[in-house]
């Protein structure tokens, strides 16, 4: 049997010009656990007859006092342990539209630990539904979810007031409610605060208002996301065009791909390099279906200039009138999304719309008190928590204030060990430090200074429990290397303590500002031509990968001083296990505090049944072989 068609072509070219002329509202539903954002949405679709019969077809049921209703939050909680757990884990996105405008959705999930998830569905949106249960009112996640959108640069707030039909429809407690949230939202910079009463579960207020309502005169919910005013399209913007990747098909062409984060380009217009400054224009705008005459906000294209420029991943092309800021510091509100804490002076990997490089927090100036929205002091930011950084990046990237450019003012931290995403982070400023502070350019390098000293440079870590040897064996071998006539300094964990680092104590924050500024010393050491023995315990992989991270390559070598925590408790030299296996010494390594061992050292000594004079002229003869000397 053949198909007929029945709608002509130009009917179906016309309804799709129609979609195409719709504005889209991207908003999210965010709020606490049980508060009704995924059964919201699931009413608002299937009132709206927007959902599918095999949809509905998948549904369970609830009991009400009614019977036996659908159970609409199903439709938003897709995984296997949101529907066994009846809660919503990650983030479910639902696109829809009706007569007068499109949508995308984010539902976010209530539970504290998946705070991480509400940021991603925040970060694209214009508007937040906010639900609140009227039985239960404002609670912390209400203040951190809203308090999260303000950050995120969302302006518009509709406050659902849900489960009204639970409190007898009274006005009172949804007057409350609506006072309560706008004492507290009063700082957070929302342009409108929408308060809408409704049950979700019935559909009051959703699609229509409700007769049980009569003292409401506002909109239905649907009725207003259908209406409210969105700001235009930012075309006027300055352009930011991130390189994504450079397309090489040939030795005759050379285009610099990806997607139009703001403004728009023309073929013709002025470009120019953010970080290097080099000026071209654009010779043409190439897409898969065609050359363009220009291109706007949102659009992948690929970008051919008329000079050859030294732009790759990384680089932006943007206007030469309004360029953004080219920066290695700046502040930056930071949500902390991981099980370990952020800790200022530890190195991750800071990504941002197409760059990505090594950075360390350092300083955490407050912290937010999501309950009062009170800065408060802190050392480290634990899962969840809220705080205003100061970031140090390893080269200088380009951004733009995120409250100017929500594309190019973002960012994540990512775990240097396990790749995972900890932290999201919207940047304020630069730091003026930055601009006056400027890399000298002196004459005589690393190399002129080691070949003086007749030797090559480098970074003995020696790192192990207390107690393991490790100054013993340092303070051996530095002896051996001084009767060659080498030229070296030992750094040894007590005696920089009572100096360069007395300020610090031995909480797991302070321990990593230990290593650090001991990592910066030793590079300078290694810089003028020395051979540098550091022995610090240095508990934890990502300061030691860190220090690796700012010496030259093949500079630095980790001597894992491997000694039983059972012997270095009986030779005791200091009397230190006997106090921390009594509780009288806090955040002993070993006892109180972690020691992760090293995974591949270029050393690993075994201490007993081996004099430290011994293993000193193992290391000797590794670095003849390592460092290429006779």
């Amino acid at each position: 049997m053949s198909y007929v068609q029945t709608v002509r072509q130009q009917e179906i070219k016309a309804r799709l010009a129609e979609q195409d002329d719709k504005s889209i509202l991207r908003f999210i539903t965010c709020g606490s656990v049980d508060d009704g954002k995924s059964t919201l949405i699931g009413r608002l679709l299937y009132d709206a007859k927007l959902i599918f019969e095999d949809q509905l077809a998948n549904l369970g049921r609830v009991g009400t006092a009614n019977g036996k209703e659908l159970d609409l939050a199903l439709l938003l909680d897709g995984l296997e342990a949101e529907r066994e757990q009846g809660i919503t884990i990650d983030v479910a996105y639902r696109y829809f539209a009706t007569a007068k405008r499109k949508f995308v959705v984010a539902d976010t999930p209530g539970h504290e630990e998946y705070t991480r998830n509400m940021v991603t569905g925040a970060s694209t949106a214009d508007l937040a539904v906010v639900l609140i249960d009227s039985r239960r009112g404002i609670l912390p996640q209400t203040r951190r979810h809203s308090y999260i959108a303000s950050l995120l640069g969302i302006r518009n707030i509709v406050l659902a007031i849900n489960k009204i039909d639970l409190v007898d429809f009274r006005q009172q407690v949804f007057d409350d409610i609506v006072a309560d949230y706008n004492v507290f939202a009063e700082d957070l910079g929302f342009t409108c605060i929408q308060p809408i009463p409704m049950s979700a579960s019935l559909g009051d207020n959703v699609i229509r208002l409700s007769e049980f309502t009569p003292w409401y005169r506002g909109p239905a919910l649907l009725d207003y996301l259908e209406t409210v005013e969105l700001g235009p399209l930012e075309l006027d913007k300055p352009l930011r065009f991130p390189v994504q990747l450079v397309m090489r098909p040939n030795a005759n062409f050379r285009g610099y791909a990806g997607q139009v984060a703001s403004g728009r380009v023309s073929v013709g217009d002025a470009v120019l390099v953010a970080k290097s400054g080099q000026c071209s224009s654009v010779k043409s705008i190439v897409t898969q279906d065609g050359n363009l005459t220009s291109a706007e906000e949102g659009e992948a294209v690929t970008l051919v200039l008329s000079d050859e420029v030294d732009a790759s991943r990384g680089d932006m092309l943007v206007s030469p009138t309004a360029r953004p800021f080219v920066a290695d510091q700046f502040q930056a509100n930071v949500v902390w999304f991981d099980g370990n804490s952020m800790k200022p002076g530890r190195s991750y990997i800071l990504r941002t719309e197409n760059d990505s490089v090594s950075a360390t927090v350092t300083a955490l100036k407050h912290r937010v008190n999501i309950n009062s929205f009170i800065r408060e002091a802190a050392k480290s930011l634990r899962m969840n928590e809220i705080g205003v950084c100061n970031i140090s990046t390893q080269s200088p990237i380009a951004f733009d204030a995120y409250s100017e450019n929500r594309a190019t003012g973002n960012f994540i931290f990512v775990d240097r060990l396990t790749n995972a995403t900890v932290g999201a982070g919207m940047i304020d400023f630069p730091l003026r430090r930055a601009d006056n502070v400027h890399w000298q350019a002196t004459d005589v390098s690393k190399n002129a200074r080691s070949a003086m000293k007749n030797q090559r440079p480098a970074v003995l870590w020696f790192t192990g429990l207390s107690g393991s040897g490790k100054s013993t064996i340092a303070n051996a071998l530095e002896r051996v290397l001084h009767v060659r006539g080498k030229h070296t300094y030992l750094l040894d964990g007590d005696n920089v303590r009572h100096g360069l680092n007395r300020d610090l104590g031995f909480t797991e924050e302070d321990r990593v500002e230990n290593i650090r500024r001991v990592a910066e010393v030793a590079k300078l050491m290694a810089d003028a031509g020395l051979i540098v023995l550091v022995s610090f315990i240095s508990p934890f992989r990502d300061e030691r990968r860190m220090a690796r991270e700012l010496m030259d390559e093949g500079e630095f070598f980790e001597i894992f001083v491997d000694t039983p925590i059972e012997e270095c408790a009986r030779r005791d030299p200091k009397g230190l296990y006997e106090k921390a296996f009594a509780g009288k010494i806090a955040n002993f390594t070993g006892v109180s505090s972690p020691y992760e061992a090293p995974n591949n050292p270029e050393l690993h000594l075994h201490t007993v049944g081996n004099e430290p004079i011994a293993l000193a002229l193992k290391i000797d003869k590794f670095l003849d072989l390592r460092l290429g000397e006779k």
